[in-house]
C-alpha cells in the first residue's frame, strides 16, 4: 500500500504540509505500533495516503475485516506489543468484531483505528451510518472519538496507552474523515509513555496472602494458570509452588500463548468437556487463580452445573484475569516455595511417524513428529485436534496459541499476525475445515506477504463440533431429518486445494499419514505459505 520512495524523506516534510492522518501515523510508530492490518474504505483514504509519509509503518492488506482483527491479535500475542487495524466505519468494525472478541478474551493489546463520516456529514444519516461507538464498546476497554485535528495526536497516544495497559486490552479510536484530512500545520505527534513490560498488571495482595495460607493448609489445592503465567518463567514458578505444597497445576482451557515442548516445564490443560474438567478438579478444597478466570463450561447443559468450581471449594484470585500471570506466580512462589529451585522439564520425545489412512490420532502423531524447533502453532483444529496435546508434548520447543473466546474463524488470521511478528519462526496453523471458511481469504494475505505459514486443514466434511454439542444438550435428529444438513459440509464437498491455489498458496491433499508427512516436509523445505488438506474422518460421526 505504501510505494517505494523516490524523493526526499517524507517523514521530514514540514509541519505546514502535515495532515491529521500523518500526525496519527507518526504518533503510532513513535509509540512502537509499526504494523497495521488494514481493510480501508472511503472514509480512510487520507490515512491510506498518509502511509507514503510514514515509511516506518508496515501496512498489510486483508480482504476481510475479521482477518485484519484476528491478525492483530496473533501479532500481539507473539510481539508483546499492539498492532493497529484500519477499519471502515461501523459495518467494517462489525465484520471484525468476532476476532476482537477473541482478542479481548486473550488480553492482547490492539489499537483499532476506525474511520467515520466527516463531522458535518454524520447528521445526514448516510447509508453506512451506524452507532459505531456502541459496536466498539462491546469489545473495547476504551472507545474514543477524536473531534478535532488539534486533538488527534493526543487522542492517538491515549489509545495506544490504553491498549498497552496494564492490563493490555483492545482500544478503539474513531476518526472522522475531516479530522484526518484537515491541515495539521504546527501540530506535533502525541507522545506515549513507555508501555508496561510484558506481564505487568495488578497483583491482589490479599489474594496472595490467602492463597499462600491455603497452599500451606494441607488441604487439597489446585493452581489454575493463565495469561502470561503460561510462559516459561510462570511455569517454573508454578512448578516450584507444586513441589513445595503438593498443589495440582493446570492450565486454563484455551491459553492465549503457552510455551511447550522439549525443555519447557510441562502442564496439562483443563478440558473443554465439562464432565472431564469436573474430574480434573474433583476433590479441590482451594482453587488458586493466577491469570486465569474461574472455570465454567462453555455452554449450559440440561441438569448440569455450569460452574466447574467444586461445591464447597474456596477460590483465591491473585491477579486480574490474563494480567500479570508470571509476576503473580513468582510472588506466590517466593512466599511458599523459596527453597525450591529445580522443576521438571519435558523430555524430547516426539512420537514415531505412523503409517496408513489418516485418523485424528495419526494426524496428530505426524504433527508431533515433524513440528520444527521454534514453531508457533495456531490451533483451531476443534474436534480434529483431540490427540494433539499428547502427541506434541515432547516435540521440539514451540509456542501454542488457542481460540480464547470461542469465536471461530480465528486460526488463519492469527497465523497471519504471528508470522508478521516473528518472520524468523515457522508458523503452523492447525485448522478445522468449517471454521476455515469464515476467514478463508486470509490465505490471499499469506501469499501476498509471502509468510512462512504451513496450514493443515482437517478436512472431515462435517461440523463435528456441532454434532457433539447436539449430543451434549440431549437433542437428537432422526437419520432422515432435513435438519441434519446443518451439521454436514459434504454437499458440495469443499475443495481446499482449489481454494488455496486460487489465492496463490501451493496446496496438496493428503489421505494417509505418509502423504501428510511428505507434504509437511516439503512445506518446511520451501519458503512461503503452504496448505495441506488432510482428509480425516470426523471424530463425532
Amino acid at each position: 500500500m505504501a510505494g517505494p520512495e523516490t524523493g526526499p524523506d517524507p517523514a521530514a516534510r514540514t509541519t505546514e504540509e502535515r495532515t491529521g492522518a500523518q500526525v496519527l501515523l507518526r504518533t503510532l510508530v513513535d509509540a512502537g505500533v509499526d504494523v497495521c492490518f488494514a481493510n480501508p474504505g472511503t472514509s480512510e483514504m487520507h490515512l491510506v495516503a498518509a502511509l507514503d509519509a510514514e515509511p516506518r509503518m508496515r501496512a498489510v492488506l486483508t480482504l476481510f475485516e475479521g482477518v485484519a482483527t484476528g491478525a492483530a491479535d496473533g501479532y500481539a500475542r507473539m510481539a508483546d506489543k499492539p498492532a493497529a487495524t484500519l477499519l471502515h466505519l461501523g459495518p467494517g468494525l462489525a465484520n471484525g468484531t468476532a476476532n476482537l472478541h477473541n482478542a479481548r478474551r486473550a488480553g492482547t493489546p490492539v489499537v483499532n483505528v476506525v474511520g467515520d463520516h466527516a463531522l458535518d456529514h454524520k447528521p445526514l444519516d448516510a447509508p453506512l451510518e451506524s452507532d459505531v461507538d456502541a459496536l466498539a464498546g462491546t469489545v473495547s476497554a476504551r472507545v474514543h472519538r477524536s473531534l478535532s485535528t488539534a486533538d488527534l495526536g493526543r487522542d492517538t497516544a491515549d489509545a495506544v496507552a490504553a491498549a498497552c495497559g496494564p492490563p493490555p486490552a483492545v482500544s478503539t479510536l474513531l476518526v472522522p474523515a475531516d479530522v484526518a484530512w484537515s491541515s495539521a500545520a504546527g501540530l506535533e505527534p502525541g507522545t506515549v509513555a513507555p508501555p508496561a513490560a510484558p506481564g505487568r498488571g495488578t497483583l491482589d495482595a490479599d489474594g496472595l496472602e490467602s492463597a499462600a495460607k491455603a497452599l500451606w493448609s494441607g488441604e487439597p489445592c489446585t493452581l489454575l494458570v493463565g495469561g502470561t503465567g503460561l510462559r516459561e518463567r510462570g511455569l517454573v514458578a508454578a512448578h516450584r509452588i507444586a513441589a513445595a505444597t503438593g498443589a495440582r497445576v493446570l492450565a486454563e482451557c484455551f491459553p492465549t500463548r503457552m510455551e511447550r515442548g522439549a525443555g519447557a516445564p510441562p502442564i496439562s490443560r483443563l478440558a473443554y468437556s465439562g464432565d472431564v474438567a469436573r474430574k480434573q478438579l474433583e476433590g479441590t478444597a482451594h482453587l488458586v487463580l493466577a491469570g486465569a478466570a474461574s472455570p465454567v463450561t462453555f455452554f449450559g447443559y440440561p441438569g448440569k452445573r455450569g460452574d466447574l468450581v467444586p461445591e464447597g471449594a474456596t477460590v483465591h484470585r491473585v491477579t486480574d484475569v490474563g494480567a500479570a500471570g508470571t509476576v503473580a506466580l513468582e510472588a506466590l512462589a517466593d512466599l511458599v516455595a523459596g527453597a525450591v529451585t529445580d522443576v521438571p522439564r519435558a523430555e524430547a520425545a516426539p512420537p514415531a511417524l505412523p503409517t496408513g489412512p489418516l485418523t485424528v490420532q495419526s494426524a496428530a502423531e505426524v504433527v508431533g513428529a515433524l513440528l520444527p524447533e521454534g514453531a508457533i502453532v495456531v490451533d483451531e483444529s476443534v474436534t480434529s485436534g483431540a490427540g494433539l496435546p499428547e502427541a506434541t508434548a515432547g516435540s521440539a520447543r514451540h509456542d501454542w496459541l488457542t481460540l480464547t473466546g470461542g469465536a471461530i474463524g480465528f486460526g488463519l488470521p492469527a497465523a497471519t499476525g504471528a508470522a508478521v511478528a516473528c518472520p524468523d519462526r515457522p508458523v503452523w496453523c492447525l485448522q478445522a475445515d468449517g471454521s476455515a471458511m469464515y476467514t478463508i481469504s486470509a490465505l490471499w494475505t499469506h501469499a501476498r506477504e509471502n509468510l512462512d505459514i504451513t496450514t493443515v486443514v482437517y478436512d472431515n466434511g462435517a461440523y463435528a463440533i456441532l454434532r457433539g454439542e447436539l449430543l451434549g444438550v440431549g437433542a437428537s435428529l432422526p437419520a432422515d431429518s432435513p435438519a441434519r444438513s446443518l451439521l454436514d459440509l459434504g454437499s458440495p464437498r469443499l475443495d481446499f486445494v482449489a481454494l488455496a491455489t486460487g489465492m496463490g498458496v501451493p496446496a496438496v491433499r493428503a489421505s494417509t499419514a505418509e502423504e501428510l508427512a511428505d507434504a509437511l516436509r516439503r512445506a518446511a523445505a520451501e519458503p512461503g505459505p503452504h496448505l495441506v488438506a488432510a482428509q480425516v474422518p470426523p471424530l463425532v460421526p
